[in-house]
């Protein structure tokens, strides 16, 4: 088949899909008559179990199982022939079986024992990509050798397998009732209420149950207006087959969703709405799109005093009194939103969505009331503050002093010295800058910090900062010179030296996060590409700045103390922040891969001490036959490496404090729609800001006594590790790393996010905000 001819019978596919999906959920077939289910005893010590699976329908074996009840018959697990391997939206990587399948129980009966009770279960789903819930089935198997005898009352209630069932259908999600079509299960209407808010009302059938979190609304055709975060009444908690823990609606709702005006004219629009619902013990409908034509009415732009309360339902009339059509070319479960235009659904107002649903950016005014994006300027302000802080940390400051007074002798050498440490570290905060947008743009969701998530880069960076205090401490000397250390401070490397020391102070910097970083990275993320490469280059040159300054004032070089002996105490003593934050990175790495990847790098930490002093033994000597011996054992020290990059990562359960409860968007929307305040605390191991608000803040008694006093919930996330929802999460909120935290008031209202650096008073007027 020709490349055109594959093109042709791909638009074809397309266009038939949405007919084809139309249909099928009026075309479903009850669940026994898509999977009918059958058993027998081929002996008194094996029971098979068949399932006749219809045409256009299929099983998962991993929800699949068979358990005996009662006594009389011990048996082992469900045994089942290998199914086709499938990756699934809601399972990942499973097996399933498109025909008859037919599975063995194993067992030993009972001397006397006549029948056997087997308790059925199984789920499967139709090739339009409708699933059922999970089936539960009760059957009564004769045993050969027992005369036929069942149990009394059984008698004919005999299936065509002839096995007999107790009930057609039993146990949650048994359901016999077709499902009705998606017009009739979910009605749908909306009106502009006035010039300033829309008015939406979702009419779930009997029986059948709203998703909040599953909902996405844009508007089109009118420039100018877009739609603020919609203002959802209380919803059910609801626990749901696919989505765990989630908020429903089973009754009519009525939604109003405010406006955003750039100016006050009239106009004509086209409000596109997504949202999803299920049967109750049914069938999960895909994501339906249904569209209104809209007059909305003249109104107050932004900034003029626009009303905001709520409309009165009642003005929503039993009719739709807007052109309300429906997309049949529903997407199956799982698909993205609709396409970018002024997208805004339950996933903005709320931050508690299922991890299945996708997330999106908030709007100007979510992101105007967080206070997570500044201008321009101020962001390049703030990235200038933040990278000069980094100066300070303990992990930066010892060989950067060491470098500042290398330049105490000012003159032509030392603005050069100057000028080549900033280019190095201007083109090494870009390249990260670089690296971190474009793998944001393919698709990765990371944040600042990402690289502290992966285990090689942590036990790197222990090396690294274990071979700094080696040198600092005088076991050997990097390149037979430190950082210009002991006499060589009187010297000078050249611009090659000058300019990878630059790169080495941004390489040790990178496990630290400074204060102001947060703000500044948060508009580099969002901004165009010139945009943000220009915010990490202001970064860079915060760092740099105070190298800049002394190499070309003459009067803070002067200020600064005279290179001599006393420098060699100097360079030893700083070798111990050194070694500390090499301690830090190793704790962290345990938390990451546990006790045996920190005994690999201690390893690994001894053979490269042992080859840097090895080789600097033989630095002034002769001898190619120890040199290479010397040689071999540093490269010797890097297999650890290797070996704790294939440790597996800690499978339980994330660290969080003994008071909170581990983060998860569905939990988190449970506890809002009960009416709590949430105090959300998203931390890391290897966060040095999160390490110190937990100190001095979230340790104490004071923040338990205000959590008391709200009535609040402490929900703590651990991105210390990969963690994609608390990636969505941070996304969500325009934050770029952690620290970050946001309380959740009890009304159901957006969420209020602190800054990056807590204090208690901040932190006790915050939860009582969110208490009224």
């Amino acid at each position: 088949m020709s490349l055109l001819q594959r093109l042709l019978a791909l638009l074809a596919a397309a266009a038939l899909a949405p007919a084809s999906l139309a249909a099928s959920v009026d075309d479903l077939l009850p669940v026994d008559q898509a999977f009918v289910l059958s058993a027998s005893a081929t002996s008194r010590d094996r029971i098979e179990i068949s399932w006749k699976v219809a045409d256009g329908y299929y099983l998962y074996r991993h929800r699949m199982d068979v358990q005996v009840e009662g006594a009389g018959f011990q048996a082992g697990k469900l045994q089942l022939p290998k199914g086709k391997a499938y990756r699934d939206e809601f399972f990942g990587d499973v097996e399933t079986y498109h025909q008859d399948v037919t599975g063995s129980v194993a067992g030993r009966a009972a001397a006397g024992t006549g029948s056997v009770n087997l308790l059925v279960k199984y789920q499967g789903c139709a090739d339009a990509g409708i699933c059922y819930p999970p089936q539960t089935r009760k059957l009564v198997v004769a045993l050969p050798g027992s005369g036929g005898q069942l149990p009394a009352g059984l008698a004919g209630r005999i299936n065509a397998g002839g096995l007999p069932l107790f009930g057609k259908a039993t146990g949650p999600g048994a359901v016999d009732a077709l499902p009705l079509p998606q017009e009739q299960a979910f009605a749908f209407e909306a009106i502009a209420y006035d010039g300033n808010q829309l008015l939406l009302r979702f009419t779930p059938a009997p029986g059948y149950y709203l998703y909040r979190d599953r909902t996405r609304m844009r508007l089109e055709g009118a420039p100018g207006i877009s739609l603020d975060p919609p203002r959802w009444p209380r919803g059910q908690a609801h626990r749901d087959e696919h989505f765990g823990e989630v908020v429903v609606y089973f009754d009519q709702v009525e939604v109003p969703v405010p406006l955003r005006r750039r100016h006050g004219d009239a106009a004509e629009a086209t409000l596109q709405v997504t949202f999803q619902g299920c049967q109750k013990d049914g069938i999960c409908y895909p994501p339906m799109t249904r569209t209104a034509r809209l007059a909305i009415p003249a109104g107050k732009a932004a900034g003029a005093s626009a009303s905001t309360s709520s409309p009165d339902p009642s003005q929503l009339p039993p009719s739709p009194l807007a052109d309300v059509s429906t997309d049949t070319a529903s997407a199956s479960p799982g698909d993205t939103p609709p396409p970018p235009g002024n997208p805004v659904g339950a996933t903005l107002a709320d931050p508690a969505a299922p991890l299945q649903v996708a997330r999106t950016t908030p709007p100007p005014a979510a992101l105007r009331k967080a206070g997570a994006a500044p201008g321009m300027l101020a962001a390049l302000l703030l990235a200038l503050a933040g990278g000069l802080i980094l100066n300070l940390m303990p992990c930066v400051l010892p060989v950067l002093s060491l470098k500042a007074l290398s330049l105490a002798g000012g003159g032509a050498q030392a603005r050069a010295s100057a000028v080549w440490y900033t280019a190095g570290v201007l083109l090494s905060f870009i390249a990260i800058g670089a690296i971190a947008l474009g793998l944001r743009a393919a698709g990765q969701a990371l944040g600042w910090g990402f690289q502290l998530q992966q285990p090689l880069v942590i036990a790197a960076l222990v090396y690294l900062m274990f071979a700094v205090g080696l040198s600092l401490s005088g076991v050997f000397a990097l390149g037979h010179r430190f950082a210009g250390a002991g006499h060589d401070l009187t010297s000078r490397s050249g611009p090659a030296g000058d300019f990878f020391t630059g790169v080495l102070a941004v390489v040790i910097a990178s496990p630290c996060t400074a204060p102001f970083m947060g703000a500044a990275l948060a508009f580099a993320f969002t901004a165009s590409t010139p945009l943000a490469l220009l915010v990490f280059a202001f970064l860079g040159l915060g760092l740099a700045l105070p190298f800049l300054l002394i190499g070309f004032v003459p009067a803070l070089a002067r200020r600064l103390p005279r290179p001599g002996a006393w420098m060699e105490t100097l360079k030893h003593f700083l070798a111990f922040p050194m070694y500390l934050t090499a301690v830090w990175l190793l704790w962290v790495l345990g938390k990451q891969r546990g006790v045996d990847a920190i005994g690999l790098v201690l390893a690994g930490l001894v053979l490269l001490a042992l080859g840097l002093w090895w080789y600097q033994r033989l630095r002034l000597q002769v001898a190619p036959l120890h040199r290479t011996l010397a040689i071999l054992v540093l490269l010797a020290s890097i297999v650890p490496l290797a070996w704790v990059h294939r440790l597996q990562g800690n499978t339980g359960p994330a660290s969080v404090a003994t008071d909170a409860v581990p983060y998860s968007a569905a939990r988190l929307a449970a506890l809002r729609a009960e009416g709590r305040v949430v105090f959300v605390d998203m931390t890391a191991d290897w966060c040095v800001t999160c390490k110190a608000n937990e100190k001095a803040v979230l340790a104490r008694e004071d923040f338990r006594a205000s959590m008391r006093e709200a009535d609040a919930v402490l929900m703590q996330g651990d991105w210390t590790n990969v963690d994609p929802a608390i990636t969505a999460f941070l996304e969500q909120h325009q934050a770029v790393g952690v620290p970050l935290y946001v309380v959740f008031p009890s009304d159901g209202g957006a969420g209020e996010v602190l800054p990056t650096v807590l204090t208690q008073k901040l932190v006790a007027a915050a939860l009582q905000r969110a208490r009224r």
